[in-house]
């Protein structure tokens, strides 16, 4: 028989690196993942000044070419899945604990999980509609685009994110992710600087709270702001612009056709976008007509009646 082993099991690897992990997490949803968020509804919100303002923005992303494949995956895409990750991991091992912790911590405590998992959903499916997840022509044309995916053009910013951001349910979605991600951060921000002990006394962490609340209303109200500029765009402006900046990128050679070609509409494309633009004004332009036939005929009507002895 075998003398008892006095040595303990080996922990999971997953418990011996908790600390580590758990705090890389933490950094991460701050730096770079929500860094990134703030720039990203920043730069969508210049929509606001106009459609050229934002393509120029878009155009100076882009203007970072083949580094831009990197960037994204390193500072934004790896780090986020990471996140999203191991907050599933975070989620699964956690639970309100009301019994010791005052209800509003815990009511945070809850919102942080569930705001953490719509803003999840929403990033995956927001990845997936305006850009496909992947770049193959395959993958494109035969499971992103029939599933009404990669809307975005890059050259054709503001005319494809208006046209992507048309009907009831997407604005909806939209607004329920953007809420979802800023309250994520804002609140994430603020428990962040209790566990880095940032902020340790309460009259530190009410201040805190004060400053991460202002911060979240005014980061959702840039995002909303955004997301309206973009669904009242005028799509037909918008080509028109995209095309003669393209054009005028082409011929001082800061652009060559053969290279960016798909980061636009083809013709075809851009024919069925003016198209389609077409058909969704012709309703509201044959509802303008009749209302304004009603009105002058209802003025007619009072006209004659007042004329009449």
């Amino acid at each position: 028989m075998n003398p008892p082993s006095n040595t303990a099991p080996e922990l999971p690897w997953l418990v011996r690196h908790e600390f580590l992990l758990r705090r890389l997490h933490s950094l991460s949803g701050l730096v770079p993942v929500g860094a990134y968020m703030c720039i990203h509804l920043l730069t969508n919100a210049t929509v606001l000044d106009s459609a050229a303002t934002f393509q120029e923005n878009v155009y100076t992303i882009h203007s970072l070419g083949k580094i831009l494949p990197l960037v994204e995956w390193g500072f934004i895409f790896l780090p986020l899945l990471f996140h999203a990750i191991f907050g599933v991991v975070i989620i699964r091992s956690g639970l309100p604990n009301t019994g010791n912790y005052p209800y509003a911590k815990n009511l945070r405590y809850t919102l942080q999980r569930v705001s953490g998992m719509i803003a999840m959903l929403f990033i995956f499916w927001h990845v997936f509609h305006m850009h496909g997840w992947f770049h193959s022509d395959a993958w494109l044309k035969n499971v992103a685009e029939p599933l009404n995916g990669a809307r975005f053009r890059p050259y054709n910013a503001a005319s494809s994110l208006a046209l992507a951001l048309q009907g009831g349910l997407v604005p909806v979605l939209y607004a329920i992710g953007i809420l979802a991600c800023v309250f994520h951060l804002a609140n994430g921000i603020w428990t962040m600087g209790i566990t880095w002990g940032v902020w340790v006394s309460k009259s530190a962490q009410r201040r805190a709270d004060w400053i991460c609340t202002a911060f979240g209303i005014g980061l959702a109200f840039v995002g909303l702001s955004a997301l309206g500029g973009g669904r009242s765009l005028d799509v037909q402006d918008a080509l028109k612009m995209e095309k003669a900046m393209y054009d005028s990128k082409v011929a001082s050679q800061r652009l060559r056709p053969e290279v960016v070609e798909h980061k636009r509409w083809t013709a075809e494309e851009e024919k069925a976008a003016a198209e389609r633009v077409q058909q969704q004004s012709e309703p509201a332009a044959a509802e303008g007509s009749n209302a304004a036939s009603a009105e002058a005929s209802g003025r007619s009507t009072v006209t004659a009646e007042t004329a009449t002895p």
